[in-house]
C-alpha cells in the first residue's frame, strides 16, 4: 500500500503557515513566532495540532519557532482563547486543503506530477497521544486501496 510523502525524496521537510487569505508559506529553516507577527500584527499563530473542537485556540509563543513537519494558521486576535467552533474548523480545513493543493500537495498517483501521496484513498485521520485523552494530537493520513 501507499505512504505519504513527496514524489521529490530529497525535498526538506518544512514547518507549513497558512495565512488569513488562505496563502501558505513554508519555512525549511527555522524562523521564529514574533516574525510572522510581525507582518500580521492583529493576528496570532496557533499550531493545528493544538486545535479541537469547542477547545479554546491557543497562541504558539512568540519566542518560539515553527516547527518542521508542523501546520501552522495565523489567525485574528478575537478567535484567541475562544472555543473552536465546527463551522470554524470546517472553513480552517478548506483553507489548509485548498492552500496545499495550489502548492502541490495532493493525492494521487507516483507517476504524476506534485507532491503527490501514492496511490488509494487519502484521508486525514487525527492521532490523539498522551493518556486519557489529553496531550498532543497529530493528524496523520490514512491511505486505503480504491475498489475498481
Amino acid at each position: 500500500m501507499g505512504a505519504c510523502n513527496s514524489s521529490e525524496s530529497r525535498r526538506t521537510e518544512t514547518a507549513k503557515l497558512i495565512l488569513p487569505d488562505g496563502t501558505l508559506q513554508e519555512f525549511s529553516s527555522p524562523v521564529k513566532v514574533w516574525q510572522i507577527l510581525q507582518k500580521n500584527p492583529t493576528s496570532f499563530v496557533c499550531n493545528s495540532d493544538d486545535m479541537d473542537f469547542d477547545d479554546a485556540i491557543i497562541a504558539v509563543g512568540g519566542s518560539e519557532d515553527l516547527r518542521p513537519g508542523e501546520l501552522y494558521f495565523v489567525l485574528p486576535l478575537t478567535w484567541l482563547n475562544h472555543p473552536l467552533r465546527a463551522e470554524q474548523m470546517a472553513a480552517l480545513a478548506v483553507k489548509a486543503s485548498s492552500a496545499l493543493t495550489k502548492s502541490g500537495w495532493s493525492c494521487g498517483n507516483e507517476g504524476e506530477e506534485g507532491r503527490k501521496v501514492s496511490g488509494g484513498e487519502c484521508r486525514v485521520k487525527r492521532v490523539r497521544r498522551g493518556c486519557g485523552g489529553k496531550g498532543r494530537r497529530k493528524f496523520t493520513v490514512e491511505l486505503s486501496s480504491i475498489a475498481e
